[in-house]
């Protein structure tokens, strides 16, 4: 569905005015972005629609922490109170950890939902909403990163170096090394981090396409997509792509690393702005819209996050980009935003695109809100530079 379609049907929070807009830049021939208001209503609809519907605000694995990111960002463009206290809430009520085990023998970083498994980068990304909400304390609530300084120290005094050996865990984790590097001003995070990535990239990066493979199950020719080809899960890279933004976002100018993360961040900017699709969203195979086609909203959004971060920080540039930014905004304003505020099109739980798998509107999930929110906060940055 087309957003101007969708804007006729469902006007939404975005009103007629939105729609007269519309049509008045398509005449123009000019692009149309946003207005600061017209952000802030998505933010509103979605977030509150969300809340809303969920009073409970969850366990601090990695699916409800991957919202609570979208929600902390949401309350710094917006300021709204509830959406703090919904973080804070969340986090008090998971006694600011994740997994909880406190017997070091059984730490484990292999996949696992179990409080043993307290190495593992989805019980590990709830720390970087804890870190944000400790920024945020006065006086500082030293509590509230307790879990984390443990957990993180005792990890990388290990002589381990494969714990992110799934493409997700670049989001789930490498901003939790960076936003630590923040608050404690030690080095070892930013040095850890890298050699944590370097491996990650060294089992799942396709230098051909500079895109990621989930995990080391899809690496090509070993699994092909429908067609034969390489088989990119658009969530998958959009959890890297949104994590090296995060990162970019701390990493300090002169690290020596800086360099190698930027140059990897516009590769896949360049990738992705290639295999957009005219309605502006992403499938779920990249690089192979048959294998599952259709839209599909998280991955959409955490790339439209990542395009709109590259330009607000003078990482990517030009007209194609903000084009790019703009399609893929207009595609969840009008197509994946339902007139309630319900965020539709979300790819369920999974690894990987499976064809035949149904997703349509009232397909939804919780880290699909995130990523819109992160989206949607990104845009307001845009507009407001």
């Amino acid at each position: 569905m087309s957003f101007l379609y969708r804007l006729i049907k469902y006007p939404g929070p975005f009103g007629l005015c939105l729609l007269m807009a519309v049509l008045f830049s398509c005449a123009s021939g000019k692009k149309m972005f946003p207005s600061k208001k017209e952000v802030i209503d998505v933010i509103l609809s979605v977030n509150d629609y969300w809340q809303g519907q969920h009073p409970d605000p969850g366990h601090a694995f990695w699916d409800e922490a991957a919202y609570h990111t979208g929600n902390m960002a949401a309350y710094e463009v917006t300021g709204e109170d509830r959406y703090l206290e919904y973080s804070l809430n969340w986090a008090g009520k998971n006694r600011w950890m994740g997994a909880r085990s406190d017997n070091r023998s059984e730490w484990k970083y292999s996949y696992g939902e179990t409080d043993s498994h307290v190495l593992f980068g989805d019980w590990q990304i709830c720390f970087q909403t804890y870190i944000d909400l400790f920024n945020l304390s006065v006086p500082k609530d030293s509590l509230r990163i307790a879990r984390a300084l443990e957990v993180m120290e005792y990890q990388m005094g290990t002589n381990v170096v494969d714990y992110w050996w799934w493409a997700d865990g670049l989001y789930m984790v490498m901003p939790v090394m960076t936003k630590l590097y923040r608050v404690t001003g030690e080095l070892k995070y930013l040095e850890k981090l890298y050699e944590y990535f370097s491996y990650t990239k060294s089992i799942l990066y396709d230098e051909e396409t500079g895109l990621f493979y989930r995990d080391a199950k899809y690496v090509y020719p070993k699994h092909q997509s429908r067609n034969g080809g390489k088989d990119f899960w658009a969530r998958g890279n959009g959890w890297v792509f949104a994590g090296l933004a995060k990162v970019l976002t701390d990493l300090p100018e002169d690290n020596p690393h800086r360099d190698a993360f930027e140059e990897i961040f516009t590769r896949m900017a360049r990738t992705l702005k290639a295999s957009q699709q005219a309605d502006g969203y992403w499938t779920r195979s990249l690089l192979d819209p048959e294998h599952a086609p259709g839209p599909e909203t998280s991955g959409t959004a955490f790339f439209t996050f990542g395009l709109l971060w590259g330009l607000n920080n003078g990482i990517l540039s030009g007209d194609e980009y903000r084009t790019a930014a703009l399609k893929g905004w207009n595609y969840l304003t009008g197509t994946a935003i339902n007139e309630s505020g319900e965020v539709g099109y979300v790819q369920p739980i999974g690894e990987r695109a499976i064809p035949g798998q149904v997703v349509n509107e009232r397909s939804t999930a919780n880290f699909g809100v995130g990523a819109v929110l992160l989206a949607a906060s990104e845009m307001y940055r845009f507009i407001n530079r």
